[in-house]
């Protein structure tokens, strides 16, 4: 008998988002302490599953998407300062740490795993950082409660909660213009500006046709000699990176106007100074989910769930699936429907239900006039073959997680 998956599309007669008139799109870089925090938790999760996969030949219950960072003091200063209090960084969450076979229990090494993953991230990531002596890296893990633990361990994948997971697609171009820039500043341009820091915040304002992006990169001292140095630092970044900008626009009728590092004063030898170009090195503290979704932006203007995607487990939790899940089924149908529509996914669960059933998956493609468009009942139809195969295939959602083959921040 075919599963009842709930799957309602409508359209939706509104002017959609990347042709109305204001639009405000975020994105905290990989050094962002919140990103940072993301990252652990995904990466810790990844690594407690290929664990588990090499031990049992499956994935157990876990989710480590409470990770928190506190942050350290330094001295930064031109030439190569100091830290004087390392930040302190710790991985939390529930984890299946002992197996009863019936015969005896035995114990797994998720506390090592969880640590060895998350120094080698933060080794390959951050090359201005000496893991050893300027992070504090510590782990707490325990076992799940015995409802959650007992909903994953039935029989199918059951959802091991009542919430929901959002999507849309496609992306503005202010989505893929603040996307691409932080990118382009913590990937190509680095060889050309070391001087450049992974602390690297993009903001973008739209209204009309005129885009204003705002840059705040941590600059690294021991790359700098002075204030001058600084100065042509500040003015290669900013170059480098509107040149960059205008390559993504390209032929599209976007002015943009930008702006890095607005918080120096020179006058007063104010500088966004930092020993290792994250600001978590002195001030800022970072958790896991207040920063970028599973897109990899945060859209105010835009359907978003306040729900954490990075270190929940990718088998029952719907936090994790259903957002990202809903990303995948907005792109699909985004590309089926083509054109200026803008789609929007929501999908809801109950806990203790299997995520392949969800209590409803909604789809609305957003197009001026889509209530008399000729073209909805076509677009009805391969909107809920799109949800309803990806529902079907739950696990390609997870082997894709467990592969690092999707964003969760």
């Amino acid at each position: 008998m075919a599963r009842k998956k709930n799957i309602y599309v409508g359209g939706v007669d509104e002017i959609p988002l990347p042709k109305k008139n204001i639009e405000i799109v975020e994105r905290k870089g990989i050094g962002h302490p919140d990103s940072v925090a993301d990252a652990l938790a995904e990466e810790v999760s990844k690594a407690l599953c290929r664990m588990y996969i090499k031990e049992f030949g499956c994935v157990l219950h876990h989710n480590t998407d409470e990770t928190q960072i506190a942050a350290g003091q330094a001295a930064p200063r031109f030439g190569g300062g100091a830290i004087i209090d390392p930040s302190y960084i710790l991985l939390v969450g529930r984890t299946t740490t002992t197996i009863d076979n019936g015969k005896d229990i035995k114990a797994l090494p998720c506390k090592p795993t969880a640590l060895a993953a998350a120094r080698k991230y933060l080794d390959k990531t951050f090359p201005n950082l000496d893991v050893d002596s300027e992070i504090v890296l510590d782990a707490k893990f325990g076992m799940g409660s015995d409802d959650l633990t007992g909903v994953y361990k039935a029989s199918g994948h059951l959802a091991n909660d009542t919430s929901f997971g959002v999507g849309y697609a496609p992306y503005s171009i202010t989505d893929k213009l603040v996307l691409k820039t932080e990118e382009y500043i913590n990937g190509r341009l680095k060889k050309k500006l070391p001087e450049s820091g992974q602390d690297v915040k993009v903001m973008a304002s739209r209204v009309g046709n005129k885009v204003t992006m705002t840059v705040a990169c941590a600059m690294v001292d021991k790359y700098i000699e002075d204030a001058t140095a600084y100065k042509s630092a500040v003015e290669q970044l900013y170059n480098a990176t509107l040149d960059n900008a205008l390559k993504i626009i390209g032929s599209q009728k976007v002015d943009i106007d930008l702006f890095v590092n607005t918080g120096d004063d020179y006058k007063r030898k104010v500088y966004y100074l930092t020993c290792t170009g994250m600001s978590q090195e002195m001030g800022d503290d970072g958790s896991v989910g207040r920063g970028n979704r599973c897109n990899g932006l945060i859209t105010p203007y835009r359907p978003m769930s306040m729900e954490a995607t990075s270190g929940k487990n990718p088998i029952t939790h719907i936090g994790k699936i259903y957002n990202i899940m809903s990303k995948l089924i907005a792109d699909d149908v985004a590309k089926n429907v083509g054109g200026d529509a803008e789609i929007r996914v929501r999908i809801l669960s109950q806990i203790g239900k299997p995520v392949s059933e969800p209590l409803n998956c909604s789809i609305d493609i957003v197009t001026e006039g889509a209530d008399v468009n000729p073209k909805l009942a076509k677009w009805q139809s391969e909107a809920e073959a799109i949800a309803s195969d990806w529902l079907d295939n739950i696990d390609k959602v997870t082997e894709l997680i467990v592969n690092g083959k999707v964003r969760t921040f």
